[in-house]
């Protein structure tokens, strides 16, 4: 969205013009080397880099020591997106590391020793989920871990991220995506849930992280996702928050801001490029007259691509916010995973910048792990008995909207196998820069 600067230069307008040449000056360079033709994600070196990190981190990320399952996640999910993550080898290791964050009375903590917390619940669990193995799974206490999430719940609907906490719509995602993916979502947990929600709903269409303040990318997916796991989507005004997702691709960059009047930033490729696929979904559930395209859910994904890959590739491996920021876990992991959003459409079709090697693995976009690890996941806990709690059966399980979009995904994907050929045996659109890739 371009800065409207009505005859006054600010410090915002000035950021926002610096930011946008730096980035066109990237963009230049590769199109009048005639580089454009080579486009290509450097995973070699990314896989060096990322490898690197989750074997040991330096000195100076003592101060983020209570985030500890947050890069077990980032590193790994980014490495299965590269389709390098190495099970056999990884998955004892994560799960054992895990293991040691869970707190005997529910709930995973930012490391050992450390109280139990939301965030790095979730965190814990994805990567559990990204492991892939019976032994991940089973690290969980299940009761105890239900235990925590009702303890989380605020009595306003929404969830507290800790003991004495705040409540805040990162509480919301973290608890239903925490608990869809246990298969023990139950009704009591989702109790007030839609409500809360659509009261953090701003006048400008988006979710803020708290009722009365501004709608933000973040917050926004956060929101939307818990909804659209439950399938319950239509609490909110569905309509608006579209007209404010579509403003949020920026025109020079191709990239996504968090919020108005705010640069440009890869981690948004994720929070704010997954949303329109959830609300794609959200819309065909809800039914009625709206039209729905087939290709990229009102986004543009072929500029997104550039900006992640001509802009945010760091020379030394890892991918960055914006040009002249340093890459790290966090912007690397959510950087791939918005590439990876934008390169498949609804029916599964992809579009790629570049060369067909740049195409990553498909991410699920309720939980943000390979939609195959989702089901792996989901095969392994139906096939368990109800979980007892207080004497009682709980009658809970994996969020409907999740497993609808699932199912439709994977069965997309099984009617392409069969009409596959050799010759296009992915089914592909042409590449935006690197001519056809048919």
């Amino acid at each position: 969205m371009a800065v409207q600067l009505e005859g006054e230069a600010t410090l915002t307008s000035e950021d926002q013009h610096s930011t946008e040449d730096a980035v066109l000056a990237l963009f230049k360079h590769a199109f009048l080397n005639n580089a454009a033709q080579d486009i290509s994600l450097q995973r070699e070196l990314h896989r060096a880099w990322l490898k690197k990190g989750l074997v040991s981190l330096p000195p100076n990320f003592a101060g983020l020591d209570a985030s500890r399952p947050w890069f077990v996640f980032w590193i790994t999910h980014a490495l299965e997106l590269l389709g390098d993550y190495d099970e056999p080898h990884w998955s004892y290791q994560v799960a054992g590391f895990i293991a040691h964050c869970q707190d005997p009375t529910g709930g995973f903590a930012g490391g050992p020793q450390q109280l139990p917390h939301l965030a790095p619940t979730y965190a814990a669990v994805s990567a559990l989920v990204v492991a892939g193995t019976e032994a991940a799974y089973k690290v969980v206490d299940r009761k105890a871990m239900y235990g925590f999430l009702m303890r989380m719940k605020s009595p306003d609907g929404g969830f507290k991220m800790h003991d004495e906490g705040e409540t805040d719509m990162r509480g919301c995602y973290c608890a239903i995506a925490t608990a869809s993916m246990l298969h023990m979502l139950s009704d009591e947990l989702l109790e007030g849930v839609p409500e809360y929600i659509s009261r953090c709903q701003t006048w400008e269409g988006g979710i803020a992280g708290e009722e009365g303040l501004e709608a933000h990318g973040g917050y926004s997916y956060c929101g939307l996702a818990a909804l659209c796991i439950a399938g319950k989507a239509d609490a909110l005004d569905l309509h608006s928050f579209l007209k404010w997702a579509v403003h949020k691709q920026m025109s020079h960059e191709g990239g996504f801001q968090g919020r108005a009047n705010k640069l440009v930033d890869s981690c948004y490729s994720f929070w704010q490029g997954a949303i329109f696929p959830l609300l794609h979904e959200a819309f065909r559930q809800k039914g009625g007259s709206m039209p729905l395209p087939d290709d990229h859910c009102w986004f543009s994904p072929q500029p997104l691509q550039m900006y992640l890959l001509l802009a945010c590739q760091h020379p030394n491996g890892g991918l960055r916010d914006k040009p002249g920021k340093s890459a790290d876990f966090y912007h690397t992991c959510y950087a791939l995973s918005g590439m990876a959003v934008s390169q498949y459409d609804v029916q599964g079709n992809t579009s790629i910048v570049g060369d067909i090697h740049n195409l990553l693995e498909r991410t699920d976009i309720y939980y943000n792990v390979l939609v195959e690890k989702a089901e792996r996941r989901s095969a392994y806990f139906n096939s368990l008995p109800p979980l007892e709690i207080d004497g009682r059966s709980l009658q809970g399980g994996e969020g409907p909207g999740a497993v609808a979009w699932r199912k439709r995904v994977l069965a997309s994907r099984r009617v392409q196998e069969v009409d596959a050929s050799p010759s296009s045996a992915i089914g592909r659109k042409g590449g935006y820069a690197g001519g056809d890739v048919e």
